[in-house]
């Protein structure tokens, strides 16, 4: 179809995918596909019919919305032949997203996402499927991968197009790429949420991109170029908004929720509470506990928060410095300290520590488990997962561990501390089951 033809159409059509995880284990913590939701409220401002096609929906649990995915067994890739566990698809069928396909066609153009890096046969996989049914659609790949690893994705994705960095304000330069002109809508407000999203009891809430932080580990600067952030007002219409829809359980994605909290996260909280919302609200990716104090822990509790996530990384202060130095042993202490002040439970209070890291040791790893059980905290040990660009990354490649055309399969945080952290594997297993059990009591 030419562009003049296209023109004529009633209204383009794009179709968005999330495609499905490829992986050994995978849960729901409350997650959507925000980038492909930015990418819609970025395409709602043009004259154009959008629908989504979410491949990992989920079944809910009673369990403050989180969820399971149907999952299959596949075969394993070559490069993780040697992994001694089952690889799995987590998502719909593939019949069913066939299906999916069948009802939104015909369409003009396909946008498909995509998340972890070492998840990319789920993207491959949705492209192969759109491409035997669908031969002379354009289909653009953008998302983590498309942009940490921009050339396997050209190489392998079979996408037509890759957009590489965060969506921007103007997108019509990728249809201009294909010889189609966009039409302005009169009315700008997005309209994402409301007409794209499957109706669930939880919502993830983002109110910023990046992060003011350069974690050796760590990839958001790589993947935005500044920190930025939602207005407040903006924040609080979207939370009351989905609340009127039904959702009670939120969760805040953001890297650095609560730096500068007297700016922001502590003027959402105060407007929360002064709304009156029985809500929960939930913080799945780590707290710089170094922020934590007692007006902030106050309005948390306040506000109806049921877990928290807090960051260690490590016990050993070198690696602490090392890794970028967000956070000392003496800031969880008196983080955990003020979190329990004012109600908070173990239950409750989770801590993040990394394992596998360059040069890090099991020892050192069991030493931080041994600190976090005295702490008396949830443990949740955060297998190291390289990524192109970070200083970590760096340090694998100079040490001649990786080389930079390694499969990003082997990046996965299951397979790469298997591989080459030097861990036994039995003694890594133990500490696991270990841990299993004492958050259990």
């Amino acid at each position: 179809m030419d562009e003049c033809q296209w023109m004529q159409t009633m209204k383009p059509k794009i179709l968005l995918i999330n495609p499905w995880i490829y992986d050994f284990a995978a849960a729901n913590f409350w997650s959507r596909p925000l980038g492909l939701l930015r990418v819609a409220e970025c395409l709602s401002r043009f004259d154009i019919d959008l629908k989504l096609i979410d491949c990992t929906h989920i079944r809910e649990s009673a369990s403050f919305g989180k969820g399971k995915y149907h999952k299959e067994i596949v075969e394993k890739p070559e490069s993780i032949k040697s992994v001694p566990r089952r690889f799995g698809r987590y998502g719909m069928p593939v019949d069913e997203f066939k299906k999916a396909l069948e009802k939104n066609a015909p369409f003009d153009m396909v946008f498909v996402t995509s998340n972890m890096s070492y998840w990319y046969p789920g993207v491959r996989k949705a492209i192969e499927v759109i491409r035997s049914l669908y031969k002379e659609v354009p289909i653009v790949l953008g998302g983590i991968y498309a942009t940490l690893w921009n050339r396997h994705a050209s190489d392998t994705s079979g996408a037509d197009f890759i957009y590489r960095g965060p969506i921007g304000e103007d997108i019509s330069f990728v249809f201009n790429t294909f010889g189609y002109k966009m039409k302005k809508r009169r009315e700008q407000t997005p309209y994402y949420r409301l007409n794209l999203c499957e109706p669930h009891s939880f919502a993830p809430i983002l109110t910023g991109s990046g992060s003011p932080y350069r974690c050796g580990y760590c990839g958001s600067h790589l993947l935005f170029e500044r920190f930025e952030r939602k207005g407040v007002s903006d924040i609080t219409k979207e939370i009351n908004e989905l609340y009127l829809m039904g959702v009670r359980d939120f969760a805040f994605y953001d890297d650095a929720l609560i730096v500068n909290a007297e700016e922001h996260i502590k003027v959402i909280l105060r407007q929360i509470i002064k709304s009156g919302l029985h809500a929960r609200f939930h913080c799945p990716n780590g707290l710089h506990a170094r922020f934590i104090e007692w007006e902030l822990a106050d309005m948390m509790n306040k506000s109806g928060f049921k877990m928290v996530r807090l960051t260690l990384e490590t016990v050993s202060s070198s690696r602490q410095t090392w890794t970028g130095g967000e956070v000392t042993t003496r800031d969880l202490v008196n983080a955990v300290a003020t979190l329990k002040k004012h109600g908070f439970t173990k239950k409750e209070i989770g801590v993040y520590l990394m394992c596998g890291l360059p040069g890090q040791t099991f020892e050192e790893v069991r030493e931080g488990v041994e600190f976090l059980k005295l702490l008396g905290v949830r443990i949740f040990l955060a297998e190291f997962s390289p990524i192109p660009g970070t200083s970590c990354w760096n340090e694998l490649l100079k040490s001649g561990i990786i080389t930079d055309d390694i499969d990003p399969l082997l990046t996965n945080n299951t397979v790469f501390p298997y591989l080459f952290s030097g861990y036994r594997e039995d003694e890594m297993k133990k500490l696991k089951l270990e841990v299993k059990d004492y958050n259990s009591h």
